[in-house]
């Protein structure tokens, strides 16, 4: 298999990976606009413990947490930014609304589309630091947040990742509640195009 050409323009590797979170976001969208309420909120699972909105409210609060992230800014390189963006996951806000209301969460999901597209002509490389939560052994809380350099190229790259790997958990779940979905549900980009690959080889 050829080794892929490295894209060259920042924006445009940032548009590419802002489309691949576009496309699992409008998934969850279509999931969204045919769920209603009881079936959103019902616990499922042998300790009646997961839920579709508790999957969505996750979803949805990893990306608020990216385009709320301020002072993003260009930066040529780890080494040379001065002014940089944080981001923390960890101490993200829950919306306990995004995890009972599918038309709340629909509508905020509407809202993080249009901050994701305003996002795309950012460079790919620019600087972030991710406050990462550690704890030391022996030591009690408050836990301490170690900084982590990652870049926005990076952190789209992740949010694709972690929206499939709860995507196809919330699949899971909709077999168990007997929703339907499409083969291509909670399948990561990098797999559709390998199956795509796999077809044309046949």
């Amino acid at each position: 298999m050829p080794s892929p050409t490295p894209l060259k323009s920042g924006s445009s590797a940032t548009a590419l990976l802002v489309d691949e979170n576009l496309q699992a976001l409008e998934q969850l969208a279509r999931l969204l606009e045919r769920t209603p309420a009881p079936t959103y909120q019902r616990l499922v699972g042998s300790r009646q413990m997961q839920s579709l909105g508790k999957h969505v409210r996750h979803i949805l609060e990893h990306y608020q947490t990216l385009i709320d992230a301020p002072e993003l800014s260009p930066a040529p390189s780890l080494e040379t930014s001065q002014s940089t963006a944080s981001l923390d996951y960890e101490h993200r806000q829950r919306e306990a609304a995004l995890e009972n209301n599918p038309v709340q969460a629909r509508q905020r999901l509407h809202e993080l589309q249009a901050g994701l597209k305003a996002l795309s002509t950012t460079s790919h490389d620019t600087l972030l630091i991710l406050c990462y939560p550690v704890e030391e052994p022996g030591h009690a809380p408050p836990v301490n947040a170690l900084p982590l350099p990652s870049s926005l190229g990076r952190e789209l790259a992740f949010l694709t990742s972690h929206s499939i790997h709860h995507m196809a958990l919330l699949s899971l779940l909709c077999d168990q509640l007997g929703i339907a979905l499409p083969s291509n549900f909670g399948v990561h980009p990098s797999t559709l195009r390998f199956w795509e690959q796999q077809r044309k080889a046949l």
